[in-house]
């Protein structure tokens, strides 16, 4: 794929509202539509010399000049591509200020479903647009419908929470979807609705399952359209489900090409799956592109979506034993000062990279040392995020046997979760919560109290298990169940580590300390055809491993011993 820098240049009059389009419509001041602070300038993004976003067809009231940019704006949404699809949406207004479903793609843009929720000024901003969008007068029942049902996730925003209005969504959307039938636009968004209000602890998957059949319906008929490849990726985002996704995975990159996220989405899958070289390529395609639209688009320093591209690069280097090239990654990140926007995957990034390296390698001294790296990043605003640090060096200490220094940091993760629950943050509350049991249970476990020290990590892995991770990263810093398996492994209970050890595979295929887990689990339980199973699958995960990894070394010691147990 060509990832060379070509930004794609929209040049378009900067008079908001010239005096002709004033006259001919009334119900759009000009001072409503600056107080919407509407992005614009030249769509920059990086790829092919021809934009490629999918194919979408999308028409709305207006004129025909501006057919063509709806549909390209609506394309950079399905790819949540929002600044770029929010510029393109800013010149149909330009062109035709009564076009209403250009004002609903404004509000679309502020509302991001599956990331975090909007800020209050996005929430601010799109409110005003759907606002707008219903008092104009020209516009469809079909295009009122998709309009009133966006106002439901914006109605009394001030006061209802993100699920609560996300419900609304959803709901407002099956409606539009069952009006209009015929419509795959409407039922392709209902799918996004119900992703997007799916309860994460509901292990039935029962809003996800849906969304699924209806996007699968509709592929046959739009083989290349973005939204459909996109959001089943996001659908089956599960390690349940993720083997449903692997087709849309291995076609959303070439679906849409000129899109940074399109090229990193599909890694989702291939980490759920633990196809490593794929999530590499994806990721180191999605990186490159993310630079070139941060030098395209002006922005001062890194753009935030490069920075999510690191965190899967570094996670898939680690479980293929590939130290130096996770530590390029580190290092990297390391000597960023400065990203736009600073948002809740820049700040996880910058925790989790490092704190997985050091816990990775089992570097439990040097865990015992880490610090939040500072790139100009208030990390008060981040709580869920500084976890990860704290959780680190709460593991480096007990394992060093520092208790009262491991004692400190647990300390520091019992009033961060306070703190997200304070902010009524349950999700991020929750996983603080299986990080604070989890360096409960090896503390207890260095003060000589096993039976205690077994209790609390149990605890941490069920309370894992109905929890689902986080889209923003690529798995939990190390995986409750594993550092179950650990614990059982080190007190010399192999048998029930190695179950420990293959129930954690079964969530997060060819992890490497899970394969080598259970490896040395199984041939301590003496299972040695099994141990070397693990041992071998171990030695083809981690073939870009160098050859000091003492892990891949007795792997292949012990396959050397046992050869007839290894065919």
């Amino acid at each position: 794929m060509n990832t060379s820098c070509l930004p794609l240049l929209l040049v378009y009059g900067l008079s908001l509202l010239p005096s002709a389009c004033r006259q001919h419509n009334q119900a759009a001041p000009a001072g409503t539509l600056t107080e919407l602070s509407l992005k614009r300038g030249n769509l920059s993004v990086c790829g092919p010399a021809e934009q490629q976003f999918g194919r979408v067809a999308f028409e709305v009231s207006g004129p025909q000049s501006v057919q063509a940019d709806v549909a390209l704006a609506v394309s950079l949404l399905h790819s949540f591509e929002y600044d770029e699809a929010e510029k393109v949406f800013a010149r149909v207004i330009d062109q035709a200020p009564d076009c209403a479903m250009a004002y609903w793609g404004v509000a679309m843009c502020s509302y991001h479903p599956l990331w975090t929720p909007p800020t209050p000024a996005e929430l601010a901003k799109g409110a005003r647009a759907v606002a707008l969008a219903q008092r104009l007068p020209k516009k469809t029942a079909r295009e009122a419908a998709y309009i009133d049902a966006l106002a439901a996730f914006y109605q009394d925003h001030a006061h209802a929470d993100h699920r609560t209005r996300s419900g609304r969504f959803e709901q407002a959307m099956a409606r539009v979807a069952a009006r209009f039938p015929t419509d795959p636009e409407a039922a392709i968004f209902y799918a996004l609705a119900l992703d997007a209000a799916a309860d994460p602890a509901d292990k039935t998957f029962r809003k996800q399952r849906k969304a699924g059949a209806i996007l699968e319906g509709l592929q046959p008929q739009a083989p290349r359209h973005p939204g459909i490849v996109h959001y089943l990726i996001h659908t089956y985002d599960y390690p349940e489900l993720a083997a449903l996704a692997l087709p849309a995975a291995r076609q959303y990159a070439a679906v849409a090409p000129s899109s940074a996220h399109a090229l990193h989405m599909p890694s989702h899958i291939f980490t759920r799956l633990g196809l490593w070289d794929e999530c590499i390529s994806s990721n180191l395609a999605a990186a490159a592109s993310a630079r070139c639209y941060a030098e395209n688009a002006g922005l001062k320093g890194h753009w935030d979506e490069e920075l999510h591209s690191v965190d899967y690069l570094a996670y898939a280097y680690l479980q293929q034993g590939d130290n130096r090239r996770a530590r390029e990654q580190q290092r990297y990140l390391a000597a960023v000062r400065e990203v736009s926007p600073v948002t809740f995957k820049v700040a996880y990034a910058f925790a989790a990279v490092p704190a997985r390296y050091v816990l990775e390698n089992k570097q439990w001294a040097a865990a015992a040392r880490l610090r939040p790296q500072r790139a100009h990043l208030d990390w008060a605003q981040f709580p869920w995020q500084r976890a990860i640090t704290h959780f680190a060096r709460a593991l480096g200490h007990a394992r060093t046997q520092q208790p009262d220094s491991a004692q400190r940091e647990i300390d520091h993760l019992a009033a961060l979760r306070t703190t997200l629950s304070g902010q009524h943050n349950d999700y991020q509350a929750r996983q603080v919560e299986v990080q604070l049991l989890a360096a409960e249970a090896w503390l207890a476990l260095a003060r000589g109290q096993s039976a205690e020290a077994l209790r609390r990590m149990q605890q941490a892995a069920d309370l894992e298990n109905r929890t689902e991770k986080h889209p923003v990263t690529p798995g939990e810093v190390v995986p409750a169940r594993e550092l179950l398996a650990d614990m059982l492994l080190q007190l010399r209970q192999p048998a029930p580590a190695l179950a420990a050890y293959e129930a954690d595979l079964q969530q997060h295929p060819n992890r490497f300390n899970g394969l080598y887990g259970a490896a040395g689990a199984a041939e301590q339980a003496g299972q040695p055809a099994k141990a070397a199973a693990y041992y071998q699958r171990l030695t083809e995960v981690a073939r870009a491993a160098a050859p000091a990894r003492p892990e891949v070394v007795a792997a292949r010691a012990f396959l050397a011993r046992h050869p007839a147990a290894s065919l």
